[in-house]
């Protein structure tokens, strides 16, 4: 890791230049067409400084880059007389670099698509935010949210420039509130991280985007140094990376420089909502109501271990699929799985539950407050570009261990809850397989809510309220019958809008075939529910859940039949003793 905070200067390319060997590997580079184009080494991927010149280049269309406020530049603002000066310092690296200020702004294209682009030169006095640097982001941010822009930002520095003082300091308040108005307009915003990615830019607008990447092994975080001491006082070169970020939740991806612009052109498509649904055939329904199973019965195959689960639903429902990590605070759970993708030709966000076993203790995962506050930002995203949501429910419910509780479990399931039911795009759940308590509900009170035919939805295992009521969890099979989990008995309660029938056997025996039925039973829904104004739509969704359990004429025939059953029971007792 020294190697890399030693290799960041352009002294360190000169060097390589008179060498050209790699400074990790020792390849030769002088013929590497990686190197020439990227500033990558072919042979180990390490990643060199560049410029922003060169960035530009690497990521937008052929010449499609247009420079704007070229002319704004530092004018020692508070007369900072250190025994280098600051002018003559400011001064060599202009001519050095053959730009004006640490950061170049401009307009440009990529893969046809027009954006704002942003990018810091770590190579001009270390990549520092100074004023004039803060004035070329904040009007290059307030340009494209006048012409509804796109934004991509590429820090590498970022730090503050001591030379301009405090002044420096409130570039972080003027680029964060041009940015706060830029994503009120739900405009896409992209941030790159290179190394170093430090400092005020890194804890201002940077850290605002829908998007973060960071470059392999760069170095990212508030110390301007980048690196952070430990309780002991010892130098930990190895936590402030782009992958210890990513295990934390605090970016989204890591991608090396050779991808990403391929990677920023499918997010920008897949945020720019182009195309809508339109039904050609409106007769028939493409899912039915399957005959009532055994509740016992369903609960095995829901939980049976070859089922498909929501990523095995995602990679054969979605197109251009864009996973997202981290909650942004703690870490990143694998209990659940967020991202963008299309859907016959259409974005969508989508959360999926993942119930699949934990590698340590072999049990199936359950959602940790953290995987709650992912979901939270997947329903933002949503709700800042007007998409709509698909949620895969598939969980025997939230942790319950004293470490869930401790960072916030209750909170984190009510806030998702809440957000989810709120939300003004359409929404639709699908209960793929066990649908456990609140951590499935945090996700599935939708516009419409669907389940496949062997799917399970309950507030409590067969097991728990077994051990609850009989003091004996073997006895499961008997309860489960009577807690009303089945998909049917879901859609009687009116819980359900519609049930998707399976393969003959069960999703697990067709995975390709389950993932097809859903898929279309998902396009029908989001037609039906797109065509409904938002009004109308929150509405409605209000109404369907304040009715649920409600005591209504429903729920008086469901009493006036168990009464009339049990009456008949009795009856029948009375007539065999005579």
């Amino acid at each position: 890791m020294m190697s890399r905070l030693l290799n960041r200067n352009d002294s360190d390319q000169v060097n390589l230049a008179e060498n050209k060997y790699c400074l990790m590997c020792s390849t030769d580079l002088l013929e590497s067409d990686m190197y020439k184009k990227h500033k990558v080494c072919h042979t180990c991927g390490f990643h060199y400084s560049i410029s922003a010149k060169d960035r530009i280049e690497s990521l937008v269309d052929f010449e499609s880059f247009k420079e704007i406020n070229r002319n704004l530049i530092s004018v020692d603002p508070i007369s900072f007389t250190p025994s280098a000066s600051y002018k003559e310092t400011f001064y060599k690296d202009q001519k050095r670099t053959g730009i004006t200020e640490a950061v170049l702004t401009g307009v440009c294209s990529i893969d046809g698509i027009e954006c704002m682009i942003i990018v810091f030169d770590f190579g001009f006095m270390g990549g520092s935010m100074g004023c004039a640097a803060g004035q070329k982001i904040s009007l290059a941010i307030e340009n494209a949210t006048k012409k509804k822009l796109p934004i991509v930002s590429v820090i590498s520095g970022g730090g503050s420039r001591i030379h301009e003082g405090v002044l420096s300091l409130m570039q972080m308040a003027k680029t964060t509130m041009a940015i706060n108005k830029h994503n009120d307009k739900g405009l896409p915003f992209i941030s790159i991280f290179s190394n170093p990615s430090t400092g005020q830019a890194f804890a201002s607008f940077g850290n605002l985007a829908d998007i973060t990447i960071g470059e392999p092994g760069a170095i990212l975080g508030y110390n301007p140094v980048g690196i952070t001491q430990n309780e002991n006082s010892k130098i930990e070169y190895d936590q402030q990376t782009s992958e210890t970020h990513l295990e934390h939740g605090l970016i989204d991806a890591i991608a090396p420089r050779t991808e990403i612009r391929e990677i920023v052109s499918v997010i920008l498509d897949l945020l720019q909502r182009e195309f809508t649904l339109n039904r050609m055939n409106k007769s028939g329904d493409i899912a039915i109501a399957p005959a009532k199973n055994m509740a016992w019965h369903s609960v095995q195959l829901a939980r049976h271990n070859s089922r498909p689960t929501s990523l095995d639903f995602m990679a054969r429902m979605l197109d251009n699929f864009l996973e997202i990590h981290g909650d942004k605070q703690y870490s990143d759970d694998p209990a659940i799985s967020c991202g963008i993708g299309q859907i016959g030709g259409q974005t969508v966000v989508v959360i999926g539950q993942n119930r699949s076993k934990d590698p340590v203790s072999g049990e199936a995962l359950r959602i940790m407050p953290e995987g709650f506050r992912k979901s939270q930002r997947a329903i933002r995203i949503a709700e800042k570009f007007d998409l709509p949501i698909i949620s895969l429910i598939d969980t025997p419910g939230a942790n319950i261990t004293l470490g869930a509780e401790n960072r916030g479990l209750a909170h984190s399931i009510a806030t998702t809850m809440s957000l989810f039911s709120s939300q003004s795009s359409p929404t639709i759940a699908v209960v793929i397989g066990e649908g456990g308590s609140g951590g499935a509900l945090s996700i599935g009170i939708a516009d419409k809510v669907i389940m496949l035919e062997n799917a399970i939805y309950s507030a409590i295992s067969p097991e728990e309220a077994a051990n609850l009521i009989y003091r004996d969890e073997s006895r499961a099979n008997e309860v489960a019958e009577t807690l009303k989990l089945t998909a049917s008995d879901c859609q009687s309660l009116g819980i359900v809008d519609l049930i998707v029938t399976e393969p003959e056997g069960g999703a697990h025996t067709d995975h390709h075939e389950a993932a097809r039925l859903l898929k279309r039973a998902l396009l029908q829904q989001l037609f039906e529910v797109q065509n409904s104004s938002k009004r109308k739509r929150l509405r409605a969704r209000y109404e369907k859940f304040k009715g649920i359990g409600e005591y209504s004429s429903h729920f008086r025939n469901r009493i006036s039949r168990e009464l009339n059953l049990l009456q008949h029971s009795i009856t029948d007792k009375i007539k065999g003793f005579r």
